[in-house]
């Protein structure tokens, strides 16, 4: 059943009933914008959008920039993540990047199946960068690719931090997370992003702490020895079977505090990460760094998610018509 989403008119949201796991009963939610057709305009494709980490689908910006080109538009929340969290679940765990196949699938087919074109755009922000470009190469590689472009918006294709946490460190988790899956990793957080986006504070934008809470949520074993094993996929090169568009920020900033710098850099995650792995993800590779870009391009002040959505229209009129 579809029915208005909690952003209101014209956007809807609908169910998709999941096979339950060993928590119980599980469900993703797909939230939809129709194009912004004029009279006698054809439907020029649809968007699939995958969230990130700590996140869900709230980024109205971009959902206007698409269907303002004509395109339908389509967030997929995936299971224990925003509108798709029930409460008896851990929020955002996996064990496998993959269990995430079955509702992308489920989702492509109902696009499918209400008539919209085959020119499926694949968005994928953070986590779901990565996420969204392990399913295509898997697609790919079974002759069943529905995409036509993949835009990643600082996908996360590799850990931050040391050397050592790249390494020793990634060992010591796969080894924990394959013992005690749901152990929480100690890391060190800090709100500084949260404050940057939200309007609360020194952002602009409305959104549901406690869908996106301030301080993240745990990041557990399993969930991270899941994430390390699509980066060391990543690393040894995939083949995403379509053009792709990597969007990152020119410089990242580690503060534990808020400063003006957050408000014009990616204080999550390394963006010389960012632009160097996603050459790895296929023959076909396009890497802008927008200049006063934060985490989520989109969620940039004004004038650089401007910027930045003529970057992506460019790319799709030239690389992706």
């Amino acid at each position: 059943m579809t029915q208005t989403d909690v952003l209101g008119a014209p956007y809807t949201v609908e169910t998709i009933d999941l096979p339950d796991d060993d928590e119980g009963a599980v469900v993703a939610k797909l939230v939809h914008r129709p194009a912004a057709c004029a009279a006698g305009e054809e439907l020029r494709g649809a968007v699939l959008h995958l969230h990130g980490f700590c996140d869900y689908f709230f980024q109205t910006a971009m959902a206007e920039f698409f269907t303002s080109l004509g395109y339908d538009f389509y967030a997929l929340e995936l299971r224990k993540y925003g509108r798709s969290l029930l409460p008896h679940q851990t929020p955002n765990f996996c064990l496998d990047l993959a269990e995430y196949d079955t509702e992308i699938d489920e989702t492509v087919r109902r696009i499918q199946q209400r008539g919209d074109p085959t020119r499926l755009v694949v968005s994928g922000h953070s986590t779901g960068g990565l996420i969204a470009a392990l399913w295509l190469a898997r697609r790919t590689a079974d002759g069943r690719n529905p995409a036509h472009a993949l835009i990643l918006n600082s996908a996360w294709l590799d850990l931050q931090g040391s050397l050592f946490a790249r390494t020793a460190g990634t060992e010591a988790i796969n080894r924990l997370g394959l013992r005690r899956p749901y152990a929480v990793v100690p890391r060190t957080v800090t709100s500084v992003y949260a404050e940057t986006l939200h309007h609360d504070y020194q952002g602009e934008w409305d959104y549901d702490l406690t869908w996106k809470p301030r301080d993240s949520f745990p990041v557990r074993a399993g969930w991270l020895r899941a994430v390390r094993a699509g980066h060391r996929a990543v690393h040894r090169g995939i083949d995403v079977g379509v053009p792709v568009l990597s969007l990152c920020s020119t410089a990242s900033t580690v503060t534990q505090t808020w400063t003006e710098l957050a408000s014009a850099t990616d204080t999550v995650l390394d963006v010389k990460q960012i632009a160097r792995w996603s050459h790895q993800l296929g023959p076909h590779i396009t890497v802008v760094r927008v200049d006063g870009a934060v985490h989520d391009v989109f969620c940039s002040r004004q004038a650089v998610r401007e910027h930045a959505f003529g970057e992506v229209e460019k790319w799709l009129r030239y690389a992706a018509p």
